[in-house]
């Protein structure tokens, strides 16, 4: 029996449940006739935070903290099962544990509605092993920057 192709692979069990995760988090949206409830998109933030194991868990607890202090405006929610913040209706920020695509660290990602325009290149993801004093000055001015 030959090798099965990597490339014609398809999605990864992964990509699948992330998919999966999207699907239900827009059937959720249109099920809501008015406005978004915050504290209902709030717990569900929470309830993921609290299925992370660490040090993913306290990094995500610290950045919703975080973004809460900077702007208790932006609006947590889950995006492909991932905690994200939105500004205006758009996604602006995530974090993807480590665990959700098996990589080596979690990540502070930013779409392209982040104001993080920098010239012709620059970075939109951020690789994030542990919580301290660094890590937190320099997200702070990247989402200060991201929601200005």
């Amino acid at each position: 029996m030959a090798k099965k192709d990597k490339v014609n692979a398809g999605f990864t069990d992964e990509e699948k449940l992330a998919m999966a995760e999207r699907a239900k988090e827009l059937a959720s949206i249109r099920k809501k006739v008015s406005k978004p409830n915050l504290e209902d998109s709030e717990k569900e933030v929470l309830l993921k935070f609290s299925e992370m194991g660490e040090p993913d868990r306290t990094i995500a607890t610290n950045l919703h903290a975080l973004i809460k202090e900077i702007d208790a405006r932006l609006t947590p929610r889950t995006w492909y099962g991932m905690p994200a913040y939105e500004k205006n209706g758009s996604v602006l920020l995530f974090f993807q544990e480590r665990r959700k695509f098996k990589t080596r660290y979690a990540t502070v990602g930013f779409s392209g509605k982040a104001n993080l325009d920098n010239g012709t290149i620059w970075p939109n993801a951020f690789a994030v092993v542990e919580w301290n004093y660094e890590v937190c000055k320099r997200l702070k001015e990247l989402i200060t920057i991201a929601i200005s």
